[in-house]
């Protein structure tokens, strides 16, 4: 993150979202910002908070795929929430603190993920040591860190050597072993579920995993790869330092954390309802997210988390509302506000053909798999693209994710039959194709409605 300059990160943004050029140099601006005041003196460090961000646009025009791909690219803690899951205090749904949570758990596989493939060599290598002796002994445990074999197991150096090669080698897959796995009851947490009560669950799940008398060893009877894998994930937890892990992560999501609240429009009052009803509980929802958008102090089950310094971007279609129908005190803490353009047949035409991820590529590279070969003319591309903009006009626009019920309609058979033994192995789609398969469907707006 601290190499890439906002020139460099909309340029990234480019290979994989078309257009919006005005959202992806806001949020390549906040990235940015986060660098700029790390580099800042520290007394003045802590007063800079971020310029959290609005998305204006219909659906389907990249406002999650921006944040999404903002976020992996600088490597951060990211969740994503609907706003319209909330509710008012007092009222069933999720507790507003659960998006901070969450913030906290994907940091902890984030930074877990990282330390693992640190020691992921060194955890091999000993799963590997222990397998070795359980294969020579014959036994039906693995054993555990720090086991020294009875002299009459002890292996010499040649004779482990050989086995760990057919061990590499897969010749020993065959083979079956038993090993003792750690597991919970699964029975103690039964019936802690429904709104509200997934935190409860979860944190029960912990103190549970604490106390001696609840941890049991199940015998499970596996193959030498499924017992590799096993040991490796014992190997690599053993190996890291969980108390570092955690320290690190929690930092990483004050620090570093990407909270999306998408539909943001979904609780903002409409522009002359009346009070009382629905319209009430919209603005508590929005009264209760906005200490956390503010800044205030969150208590999780790791720790105390502050999200002074999370960056939040929101998003909606407001179709119905507008940014200003939000309470005053939430739209202050969102300053940037960036519209979406509506995408066209030229975009579409570029969604198919330019992404790393493009759809087209996506459905070649899995035909690819039965050793069919998918070739798209460029006539094809400028037809699909007609005819997803075509329904998007005619019945309700989606934008982009248009494309992908054309696509799943136009290679419908293809992807059906490519299994077969007798189908063909080349597939040309031209615009003709493209017509003959949607054309009863285009044509039919009824149907299209239904199908497309």
């Amino acid at each position: 993150m601290s190499n890439l300059t906002p020139r460099e990160i909309v340029s990234e943004l480019d290979r994989y979202i078309i257009g919006q050029t005005a959202a992806k140099r806001a949020v390549a601006i906040a990235l940015r910002n986060r660098w700029r005041r790390q580099q800042v003196h520290t007394d003045l460090r802590d007063e800079i908070t971020p310029k959290n961000i609005i998305l204006i646009g219909p659906t389907g025009v990249g406002k999650t795929e921006i944040a999404r791909r903002l976020a992996r690219l600088a490597q951060a803690p990211f969740v994503k929430v609907e706003a319209s899951k909330f509710t008012e205090v007092g009222y069933v749904g999720r507790d507003v603190e659960s998006m901070v949570r969450d913030l906290v758990e994907a940091s902890l596989a984030l930074v877990r993920e990282e330390e693992e493939a640190k020691v992921r060599i060194r955890a091999a290598e000993r799963a590997e040591d222990r397998l070795v002796v359980l294969l020579q002994g014959g036994g039906t445990r693995a054993p555990g860190v720090g086991f020294s074999p009875p002299p009459a197991a002890r292996m010499t150096d040649a004779e482990r050597e050989k086995l760990r090669a057919q061990l590499r080698a897969g010749t020993l897959d065959d083979r079956v072993v038993e090993l003792d796995v750690q597991d919970v009851p699964a029975g103690v947490l039964r019936g802690f579920s429904g709104p509200g009560l997934d935190e409860m669950g979860a944190n029960l799940a912990e103190m549970f995993k604490s106390i001696p008398g609840m941890q049991r060893t199940r015998r499970r009877t596996v193959g030498v790869g499924e017992a590799l894998r096993l040991l490796e994930r014992e190997e690599s937890e053993r190996l890291v330092d969980q108390d570092r892990v955690t320290r690190e992560a929690l930092q990483r999501a004050e620090t570093s954390g990407i909270i999306f609240i998408d539909e943001i429009d979904k609780i903002a009052s409409r522009e002359g309802a009346h009070m009382g009803g629905p319209d009430v509980s919209r603005e508590g929802v929005q009264r209760d997210i906005l200490p956390i958008v503010e800044g205030s102090t969150v208590t999780t089950k790791y720790g105390q988390v502050k999200t002074d310094h999370v960056l939040f971007i929101a998003a909606g279609a407001f179709h119905v509302s507008k940014p200003s129908d939000l309470i005053p005190e939430l739209q202050g803490r969102f300053p940037i506000r960036v519209e979406l353009e509506p995408l066209g047949r030229a975009d579409l035409v570029r969604i198919l053909r330019e992404p790393k991820n493009s759809l087209l590529r996506q459905y070649t590279a899995l035909l690819e798999t039965e050793g069919l070969r998918l070739h798209f003319t460029d006539d094809a591309i400028e037809e699909l693209a007609a005819v997803a903009q075509s329904v998007n006009e005619r019945t309700q626009n989606i934008g982009a994710r248009r494309l992908h019920t054309v696509l799943e309609r136009l290679l419908d058979e293809v992807s059906f039959s490519a299994s077969d033994p007798g189908a063909p192995r080349d597939e040309q789609v031209d615009a003709a194709y493209v017509r003959r398969r949607l054309a009863a469907v285009v044509e039919d707006e009824d149907l299209s409605r239904y199908i497309l």
